[in-house]
C-alpha cells in the first residue's frame, strides 16, 4: 500500500526576544506580567516563574503592607500588648535625669555626700508637712529623682539599668513609663498615709520596687523559674529591713503598686486590651489620689519658706 507523501516542512514561527535581552529568543514568560523572558531573567515564585522586575516590585509591596500593618497596631505583640522592641530609651532617659538632678544637688550643696542641704533637694524631697499641709504635691514625684549621696544613687541606678532592660521591651515605652511613675506614686502614697515622716524621704527605690513587683507577676503568669526572683526579693528585703534609714513603707508601697499595675496590664481582655489596661491603671491612680486628699483634709494648713538656721538656708513649714 502506498503511503501519502510527507507534507512540505512548514517554517517555524520566530520566537519573541527576551524583554531585557532582545537578542535572546525565548519561549518562556513571566507568570505575573506575561512578558517574554530568558532563563537568566526569571526567578522561581510560589506560582510559576516571575521576572526580576516583578520580584522586586512584589518585595516592595510586601514591605509597604507590613509597615501599614504595624502602624495600624496589628502584628506580633508581647504579653503586655506592646510591639516587640529592643530599645531601652525610656530607661536611659530616666537614668540620665536622675544623674543630672544628683549633680545639680551636689553643685548647690558644694558637697558630694551632704547634697541634701541643697535648695532643690529641700524643695523636692517627700516631706509630710510640706506635701500635705502646704499642698506641695509635686513632691510625690520629685522625691523619686533625689538621692542621698553617691552610694545611694549608684545602687539605685544599677538596679534601674538591670530591671529596665528586662522589662521595657516587654511593656513598651508607654506602659513601662506608666508602671514606673504609678509605682512611684504608690510608694509616696504609702509613706504619707502611714509614716510620721520625722525626716525627708527620697530615692528611686519606690519605683524600682514597683518594677520588681511587675517582674514577680510576669514570673507567676508565665510560670518561669522563680529562683532569680526569690534571690532578688530576699536581698532587697535584707537591705530594706536591715539597713538604717530605709523607707520600708516606700518599698512595700512601690512593690504592691507595681504588682497591681502589672496585673491590670497582663490580665486585661484581649479585645480592646489597651482600653482595659488604661481603665485598670486609672482606677489605681484615682484610689491613691482619693486617699491622699482624705489624708490632706486631716492636716492643718501650713506655709513653707526658706529660712536661715545656723548659717544655712533651710526649707521650713509652720
Amino acid at each position: 500500500m502506498n503511503q501519502p507523501p510527507n507534507p512540505a516542512a512548514q517554517p517555524q514561527a520566530a520566537l519573541p526576544g527576551c524583554w531585557w535581552h532582545p537578542n535572546r529568543p525565548t519561549g518562556l514568560s513571566c507568570s505575573r506580567c506575561g512578558r517574554p523572558a530568558c532563563p537568566d531573567c526569571l526567578r522561581e515564585a510560589p506560582v510559576g516563574f516571575q521576572c526580576t522586575d516583578c520580584v522586586h516590585s512584589g518585595t516592595q509591596q510586601q514591605r509597604r503592607q507590613h509597615r501599614d500593618y504595624q502602624e495600624a497596631g496589628l502584628g506580633v505583640r508581647t504579653i503586655a500588648g506592646a510591639r516587640p522592641s529592643g530599645s531601652f530609651l525610656a530607661t536611659q532617659v530616666i537614668l540620665a535625669v536622675n544623674v543630672v538632678v544628683f549633680l545639680v544637688t551636689v553643685v548647690q550643696a558644694r558637697s558630694l555626700n551632704d547634697n541634701q542641704t541643697s535648695g532643690i533637694f529641700q524643695v523636692g524631697v517627700l516631706w509630710g508637712q510640706a506635701t500635705l499641709g502646704a499642698g506641695e504635691w509635686w513632691r510625690l514625684f520629685t522625691s523619686g529623682f533625689l538621692h542621698y549621696g553617691p552610694i545611694h544613687i549608684a545602687v539605685n541606678m544599677f538596679s534601674l539599668w538591670m530591671m529596665g532592660r528586662a522589662l521595657e521591651p516587654v511593656f513598651g515605652k508607654v506602659r513601662y513609663l506608666a508602671l514606673y511613675f504609678v509605682s512611684m506614686l504608690g510608694a509616696s502614697t504609702a509613706v504619707l498615709l502611714f509614716d510620721n515622716l520625722d525626716g525627708g524621704t527620697a530615692g528611686a527605690s519606690g519605683a524600682l520596687f514597683g518594677l520588681m513587683g511587675a517582674y514577680g507577676v510576669i514570673v507567676l503568669k508565665l510560670r518561669l523559674n522563680p529562683s532569680g526572683l526569690i534571690i532578688t526579693l530576699a536581698l532587697n528585703a535584707f537591705i530594706t529591713f536591715g539597713v538604717a534609714n530605709i523607707s520600708i513603707l516606700g518599698h512595700v508601697g512601690g512593690l504592691v503598686t507595681g504588682a497591681l499595675v502589672t496585673v491590670a496590664m497582663l490580665y486585661a481582655p484581649q479585645a480592646r486590651q489597651a482600653q482595659w489596661q488604661l481603665a485598670g491603671v486609672a482606677i489605681l491612680v484615682v484610689a491613691m489620689v482619693g486617699l491622699l486628699i482624705y489624708k490632706d483634709s486631716e492636716v492643718a494648713a501650713q506655709t513653707c519658706q526658706f529660712v536661715q538656721y545656723r548659717g544655712q538656708e533651710l526649707y521650713s513649714c509652720g
